[in-house]
């Protein structure tokens, strides 16, 4: 049984006011004393988002202070939707609202005496966690087999060697070259390869929906691809050397993005016209934030295979591309 971040924050937070008697008693004579004075005085200033002044106003708590995992895991995409704050009293409310419109980062999450609201400490803390298990996780199997995509390594190693060693990342192993000369289609017009890059969730969230809408759009503009592959420990610049291998007219890397503190899942589509070792970051161009608060995956896919096509038509990409 799995349940979403946010309702996990939620659980979290009835405890500790059950546990410290604060749950709907805090003016009451016959309240429970709690066991902290401390803790009980700092989860009643979450309770009332207090200024410091003995505030009673309770906090409105917003579901956009956090639009990151919580927001994913729930299906709420949250700063597009009406913006709330935990801000007793602001000056200009109005002004805060369309900044949290617009925006998943954490604004207006007010506090509790010199430290943040417990609510919203905990949340910080699942959304790094999330961020920390998608740089150190692995892409479900099931996901690549579904799609009928096998795997060649670069020669990371390990994470650590990963993250230390983003050159070991951009090439090959010596028997993924081999298993890629063997098993795919040379000088395909459309070379899809995946990796998971810095996140793995990035891969599960988002594949299934990317790829066959890119598929769709590829196929209605009458492009053909090659073989689909996965490469384990892959950086963007492992598109190069796979050009020189296969020589396709274009290539597309679906990769997961470094994870931040907003989404964990979000995903990148590198794409190169005749890309080939010694290419420069200028000549690639890039679809990024797809995920499910920000470029939705399907709608993603489907301006990924356009934009191929307009590579393929006027030979170019990066800054040469007019698109």
């Amino acid at each position: 049984m799995t349940i979403s971040l946010d309702r996990l924050v939620d659980q979290v937070m009835a405890e500790l006011e059950k546990k410290l008697g604060t749950v709907g008693l805090p003016d009451k004579k016959d309240a429970p004393a709690p066991k902290s004075t401390t803790e009980a005085g700092d989860l009643q200033q979450d309770k009332a988002s207090s200024t410091g002044g003995g505030s009673q106003e309770h906090a409105r708590q917003s579901p956009v202070t956090d639009a990151g995992s919580h927001a994913e895991e729930s299906g709420i995409l949250g700063f597009g939707d009406a913006a709330s704050h935990n801000v007793p009293n602001p000056k200009w409310a109005e002004g805060m609202n369309e900044l949290l419109a617009n925006t998943p980062a954490r604004i207006g999450v007010w506090r509790a005496g010199t430290r943040p609201l417990t609510r919203e400490i905990l949340k910080f803390r699942c959304d790094h966690a999330a961020a920390v298990d998608s740089i150190y996780g692995e892409v479900n199997q099931a996901v690549l087999d579904e799609f009928g995509m096998f795997t060649v390594e670069s020669r990371y190693g390990n994470t650590e060697n990963y993250l230390k060693r983003p050159d070991m990342g951009r090439i090959v192993t010596d028997e993924g070259v081999e298993l890629i000369r063997k098993k795919c289609v040379m000088k395909p017009q459309v070379q899809v390869v995946v990796s998971d890059g810095l996140s793995a969730n990035a891969v599960d969230a988002n594949l299934r929906d990317v790829y066959p809408s890119l598929l769709d759009s590829l196929e209605a503009y009458g492009l053909k691809t090659g073989t689909p592959f996965f490469v384990r420990g892959g950086r963007v610049a492992v598109m190069d050397q796979i050009g020189e291998l296969l020589q396709p007219e274009v290539l597309v890397l679906l990769i997961g993005e470094r994870p931040g503190l907003v989404s964990s899942k979000s995903m990148s589509a590198y794409m190169c016209f005749r890309p080939r070792q010694g290419t420069v970051e200028s000549d690639r161009t890039v679809v990024s934030n797809i995920h499910r608060g920000g470029t939705p995956p399907v709608e993603a896919g489907a301006h990924i295979g356009t934009i191929l096509k307009k590579m393929i038509e006027q030979q170019a990409s990066g800054v040469r591309l007019e698109i």
